[in-house]
């Protein structure tokens, strides 16, 4: 049923109405005002959340078709609402030791959350690209944020050019779709291309062209040259949310794309996500290796993990999809808690960028390395925490969707990046501190979100099915009866 009701638009609405209000009075108090802003945003963020709540279980269509309301948008949401809330409330005291706070900062995180959200819902080509663009121009001014630091003006410059040129791609794959099916609403183009005995060539390249798109955003290879530089350039506090938020985004607009309007297409695609899925995890697991600069490891690891949600999306089946969805919860949390970790080293008033800055941290802060080590874990996937559960799921998909090849090249790359996950717990654990012990303290808020993401990874095995079960209703939402 086709409606007008803006009722599954209200968290959309109202993130972007606070974010106007917030920069508003930003203008009229300047810059004392950031701290009462970013906790305003984050409350803004926590609003949206419980307006989800509100949602009717039942799939909704609304503004004549260019946005869907379903279960998946929903989880996928929350997921990116927690992301931009946990980036916020870490970036609070490191803006303010950094001497860089000012209020334009989280009014544009929650902007770039606004145009998550409409990428989750968009059922129309067009609504596809304008969600996307709100996000990425938002990104690109945080990623430039630090205007006296040349490095975070180069990674600023660097993720503007390819994401403009991937913008480009992603625009000239949607005209030629549209040339093709003569359309860009889903529902017809899945159903001028289940017509066709053959998929037309011109389609398919476009097709190729919008995943290429999709692609740079999630940092799959070979899609991935911004990725460490930009990490690396961009204050900690952007990185955090570059590592979270936007990710889940992405993944869920290519779930929703290729599970949804290119689905007669999947022949075609399979061998398109199977190929960045490999080359993902190939590439994250050595590269990585040779990184001395943790915030170029953590890219790394998140091109590597983007490539093990691909698998999920590579089985094209139900327990496919949900596995990717389960994965991507437990990979914000784990990025929040490894940040939250991150955001904390310090020396001599400086933050620690440096891996060998970590030597010996066990013996002057003990608390901060067992939570590392314990993310760390995760991250590798070794039981019992979450991220075992995460990649076993992933697995089972490929084995019974019969990507074997697939799934033993996962396993293989996890080994391997094991290997630079346990690198950083033998720095904490078993080398000599080489420098002055770090700064002590740590923000209240930050050590919550700290607590909540342990309690997670940890706890996780005392309930895996009941978070499996949501994750998999999710993800049956895109595959109506």
């Amino acid at each position: 049923m086709i409606s007008f009701n803006l009722i599954p638009l209200l968290p959309e609405i109202y993130l972007s109405l606070a974010a106007m209000g917030l920069l508003l009075l930003g203008v009229f108090r300047g810059n004392e005002s950031s701290s009462v802003i970013s906790w305003a945003c984050v409350m803004a963020a926590g609003i949206a959340a419980l307006l989800l709540l509100w949602m009717p279980p039942e799939r909704m269509i609304v503004l004549d078709g260019m946005i869907t309301m379903d279960r998946f948008s929903v989880f996928m949401k929350y997921l990116v609402l927690a992301g931009v809330a946990a980036a916020i409330i870490l970036s609070i005291e490191y803006m303010e030791r950094e001497k860089a706070a000012r209020f334009e900062y989280p009014v544009l995180v929650l902007l770039a959350g606004a145009g998550m959200m409409i990428m989750l819902s968009a059922s129309n080509l067009l609504a596809v690209y304008m969600g996307l663009e709100l996000q990425s121009l938002s990104l690109y001014v945080l990623t430039a944020f630090r205007r006296d630091s040349v490095h975070a003006a180069e990674a600023g410059l660097k993720y503007f050019i390819l994401g403009a040129l991937s913008s480009g791609m992603l625009l000239f794959g949607i005209s030629l779709i549209y040339g093709f099916t003569g359309s860009i609403d889903f529902g017809l183009i899945h159903s001028s291309l289940s017509k066709f005995a053959e998929i037309p060539a011109g389609a398919i390249v476009g097709l190729v062209f919008i995943l290429a798109g999709t692609a740079f955003k999630i940092s799959a290879a070979p899609f991935h040259m911004w990725t460490p530089d930009v990490y690396q350039g961009a204050p900690t506090a952007v990185t955090a949310l570059l590592a979270m938020a936007p990710k889940v985004a992405a993944i869920g607009l290519l779930m929703r794309l290729l599970l949804g309007p290119f689905e007669p297409a999947a022949f075609q695609w399979q061998q398109i996500i199977w190929f960045l899925s490999a080359a993902s995890m190939i590439t994250g697991a050595f590269a990585a290796m040779m990184q001395s600069d943790i915030k170029r490891l953590m890219a790394y690891s998140s091109i590597g993990h983007m490539g093990y949600a691909l698998i999920g999306l590579a089985a094209f089946s139900q327990a496919g999809a949900g596995a990717v969805c389960l994965y991507m919860l437990i990979y914000v949390i784990m990025g929040a808690g490894a940040f939250a970790v991150i955001l904390c080293l310090r020396r001599d008033g400086r933050s620690c960028q440096r891996i060998e800055d970590l030597s010996g941290l066990s013996r002057t802060h003990p608390l901060l390395a067992y939570a590392m080590a314990i993310l760390m874990f995760s991250m590798a996937g070794i039981p019992p925490l979450a991220g075992f559960f995460g990649k076993l799921a992933i697995f089972q998909s490929a084995m019974t969707a019969g990507l074997y090849g697939l799934a033993i090249l996962g396993v293989l790359t996890s080994v391997v990046a094991a290997y630079y996950y346990l690198r950083i717990v033998k720095v904490m654990f078993f080398e000599e501190p080489t420098v002055a012990s770090l700064d002590r303290g740590m923000p209240l808020a930050r050590g919550l979100i700290l607590i909540l993401c342990l309690v997670f990874v940890t706890g996780f095995i005392l309930a895996p099915s009941s978070i499996m079960a949501t994750a998999q209703n999710a993800a049956a939402a895109l595959f109506p009866e």
